[in-house]
């Protein structure tokens, strides 16, 4: 069985002899040569994607002032940064928002400024030592002006992402774009053929100190990413890479509705072909790679899997959602990962990129644990309201007055005849039919559009949709849409009192 080493590989590229391809190329010499006849042929397979990586960020060291000053805060733009790393070292997050401008800009649009070259306005405050007596600055700083600016991000490259749907009644604003209501629409992201790690499954080029394209430059793996999964498919990757030797090209800033700011990195990692089972690894298609649709729907945690789905399906624009035809569309740019891989693969049939052999591979095992609470996390049962009213729709407009001033209850939950929920009266909904003279049933004045929760619902979640949908109470149901509570803003102010 053929067995190649790195070492003989970039012997080729030294010498001009190597053999380059990218992932998507590889799918076709594997169809006709095998595997083996693949592995023979083919040194490098290229890889690429380009999405949307809110882990990211970027360490910068801004030099001494004069006076000198040790930072205690810091903002760039209006962004904080972490500054409690030394004197003027600091951090900054892409995702982390302006103070002044919210989720419309963030660090990440700081960092591409500063890749543009624009100067960036800088303000920082301290506390004063001896050695550090200034206590305020303010300054503007290029990225020429940077002793140090290195892109250090925690999470990029997922090997594969969930795609994304939304069961409720309303758009969703999330990190995967916007979600329409009723399974409207199902979002995805990742490169699927090009991804580099769903190329090396196994990860036998990719571990730390492998050498990859990073945002225009060269840049290296220093370890696994957070929230590494790999059990799950979901591995991730820790990355390194010089700021100022890259491009604007391959590193976009970006603002999601709704959701905030976030960093659009361009990565590519090559694979040596050493064996025929990398050579097989190498020739995934879209039609291998399957994916879970999660809804989006759900709020909590663990979002309910409503199908699978290939990458094929992904791209081809509409797939088959509950048996309704339903649009597809990427966050993340095919078009661009597939240039990624190209510039890569020309790099290195150009000599300009040799291969690095990880000195560490990455965990095969490792599992992502979910976050231990110590409190008891409150659910709609345990703060709801037990003691509620409710009045059939045939009922006068009289007899729900009648009985809103005999329970001093501001709302009323309107039932049909079964005791399912059809609606809700409120105390300004009596006032206002009294007041034009309007005295039919209850059902000609009620609300029919009645945002409710359910009782084993976290109070968090019932909470946003108080506050998103500006009512101050809701029913509280059962699976049989029966009324077993209510649970008003006064409730769950209450609650958040006691708990801060």
């Amino acid at each position: 069985m053929l067995e190649k080493s790195v070492q003989e590989i970039n012997n080729k590229i030294k010498d001009g002899s190597v053999n380059v391809v990218t992932a998507e190329e590889m799918v076709g010499i594997v169809e006709d040569l095998g595997a083996e006849g693949a592995a023979k042929e083919v040194d490098v397979v290229t890889t690429g994607t380009f999405g949307a990586m809110c882990s990211s960020g970027l360490i910068l060291n801004l030099g001494h002032s004069e006076p000198p000053i040790k930072i205690q805060k810091l903002w760039l733009n209006d962004v904080e940064a972490y500054s409690g790393l030394a004197a003027v070292d600091a951090y900054l997050g892409a995702a982390q928002l302006s103070e002044t401008r919210g989720i419309e800009y963030g660090g990440a649009h700081v960092i591409e400024e500063l890749l543009r070259g624009k100067e960036v306005k800088v303000h920082a405050t301290s506390y004063g030592t001896d050695c550090y007596p200034r206590k305020v600055l303010e300054t503007a700083l290029s990225l020429e002006d940077l002793n140090e600016a290195i892109l250090l991000n925690p999470r990029n490259a997922y090997q594969k992402y969930a795609a994304a749907s939304n069961s409720s009644k309303r758009i969703l604003h999330t990190y995967m774009g916007e979600l329409l209501p009723k399974f409207g629409n199902v979002t995805y992201s990742g490169a699927g053929v090009l991804s580099p790690l769903s190329n090396d499954p196994d990860y036998t080029a990719t571990g730390l100190g492998t050498r990859i394209f990073m945002g225009g430059a060269q840049g290296y793996v220093i370890g696994n990413g957070t929230q590494h999964s790999p059990t799950n498919g979901f591995g991730t990757l820790m990355l390194k890479g010089n700021l100022k030797e890259m491009s604007a090209d391959y590193l976009r800033a970006a603002s999601f509705t709704g959701y905030g700011a976030t960093l659009y990195m361009g990565i590519g990692i090559p694979i040596p072909v050493l064996n025929a089972k990398i050579a097989k690894e190498c020739a995934i298609t879209d039609q291998d790679l399957i994916t879970e649709i999660q809804d989006y729907g759900a709020g909590n945690r663990d979002k309910p899997v409503v199908g699978k789905v290939s990458y094929a399906e992904l791209r081809s624009g509409t797939i088959d959602l509950n048996g309704k035809e339903t649009p597809t569309s990427s966050m993340s740019s095919f078009k661009n990962a597939r240039k990624i891989a190209n510039e890569l693969k020309k790099w290195i049939h150009h000599g300009n990129f040799f291969l690095s052999s990880p000195v560490e591979r990455l965990s095969k095992t490792n599992v992502v644990k979910p976050m231990r609470q110590i409190q008891k996390i409150p659910l709609v049962k345990d703060i709801m309201s037990d003691f509620f009213v409710t009045i059939e729709g045939k009922h006068t407009v009289r007899e729900a007055a009648k009985k809103i001033w005999e329970n001093s209850f501001n709302h009323l939950t309107v039932v049909s005849e079964k005791g399912e929920l059809i609606g809700i009266v409120t105390a300004w909904d009596i006032s206002k039919a009294v007041a034009e003279n309007s005295f039919d049933s209850v059902e000609s004045i009620m609300t029919k559009k009645v945002f409710t929760c359910t009782p084993n619902e976290p109070v968090d979640l019932a909470a946003r949709r108080l506050d998103i949908k500006g009512v101050s109470a809701m029913p509280v149901i059962d699976s049989e849409r029966q009324v077993v509570g209510i649970i008003t803003s006064d409730d769950i102010s209450k609650l958040f009192a006691r708990r801060y």
